[in-house]
């Protein structure tokens, strides 16, 4: 047989049989907004995960890591995964709320006492329900929620220990509409901006203060420019592993079951280095140069009694009564039993 022949026989074997002769890996373009460090709870997940999926799947599955908004924005990561041109996301919370309005419910401020609680209502039922209503509304899967830091309120100008504190301030907040309305129902003024604008903004005097969990402020060395911060607490944020559902269900079932276990392994990993931070916020961040307001419970609830009661009004309005009240019944039955 010539080589001319030999190679057209080749050529048709592709085209008629490519999965047979030239099958590869399926590979799993997996996007995260952290920088590529160790010390980043993202980025120590998304490794874990890495290494776990590809040993476990014996090489049929690949996982591409790209860390630190090489994918684009969170914006366009949504986008990605619903058009699944992204296999895989690790999304903060305030990017999906506009794509999935329901979840806003988790932006509540002041819900959760602590971890232990908001774990246990996130990896619950109601948990579970929501992550499928959103899957059936925007062809995401949601496998699990990992923390992005207890929310606590900075600031450049003063010590803030009660709501009268937070009027004249400026103060940065997630795109999306539920942040503004937190911040101004305490009397501040709300100023969107993204992520990788943040600390620019701050430098610049932009805004004068911002909110976020102690992971996040050192992620982006925020504190060079916020001197204050007070541990009112009133968010438990997170973040989202996402997957293009129509990727997953094109994976065996013996690589969805891998895939479902090295989520677990990433979101343990994620959540325990992020609550190590939260919980030693006074140290790490006193540590740095910041000036830490611890608050009372007695302080806290003054800002609950005065933000949270505008912004459920204003979840209802956006989205109805029904995911309002079931997020605060999963409260009240974890008190009942713990």
């Amino acid at each position: 047989m010539n080589r001319t022949r030999l190679f057209l026989i080749l050529a048709i074997v592709a085209l008629v049989m490519p999965g047979i002769a030239w099958a590869g890996p399926k590979v799993i373009k997996y996007a995260h907004f952290q920088p590529a460090k160790l010390d980043q709870p993202k980025q120590a997940a998304a490794l874990a995960f890495k290494n776990y999926v590809e040993a476990n799947t014996k090489g049929s599955v690949k996982v591409e890591i790209y860390p630190a908004s090489q994918l684009g924005n969170a914006i366009t990561v949504l986008e990605g995964l619903k058009m699944g041109s992204i296999e895989m996301g690790v999304v903060h919370d305030g990017p999906i709320s506009p794509v999935f309005k329901p979840f806003m419910v988790y932006a509540i401020p002041y819900l959760f006492a602590d971890q232990a609680m908001a774990w246990n209502v996130v990896d619950g039922p109601f948990g579970k329900e929501l992550a499928e209503a959103m899957r059936k509304k925007t062809g995401m899967r949601m496998f699990a929620l990992a923390d992005n830091g207890i929310r606590h309120f900075t600031n450049s100008k003063r010590i803030i220990t009660s709501p009268a504190d937070m009027k004249g301030l400026k103060i940065r907040v997630m795109p999306g509409p539920i942040w503004s309305k937190l911040v101004s129902s305490l009397g501040a003024s709300p100023s969107p901006v993204p992520w990788p604008e943040l600390p620019a903004a701050l430098q610049q005097g932009v805004v004068d203060g911002q909110e976020n969990g102690v992971t996040n402020i050192l992620a982006a060395s925020l504190y060079q420019n916020q001197k204050y911060i007070s541990l009112d607490g009133h968010v438990y944020s997170w973040h989202a592993y996402l997957m293009n559902d129509r990727f997953y269900n094109s994976l065996t079932q013996s690589e969805q079951k891998v895939i479902k276990r090295g989520v677990e392994i990433a979101k343990i990993i994620h959540r325990g280095m992020t609550s190590a931070q939260d919980t030693n916020a006074p140290a790490i961040l006193s540590g740095v140069g910041m000036k830490v307001t611890p608050l009372s419970p007695e302080q806290v609830a003054a800002f609950r009694k005065q933000a949270q009661p505008a912004v459920v009004e204003w979840v209802k309005e956006q989205i109805g009564k029904e995911w309002v009240e079931k997020i605060f019944a999963a409260i009240e039955e974890y008190k009942k039993t713990h």
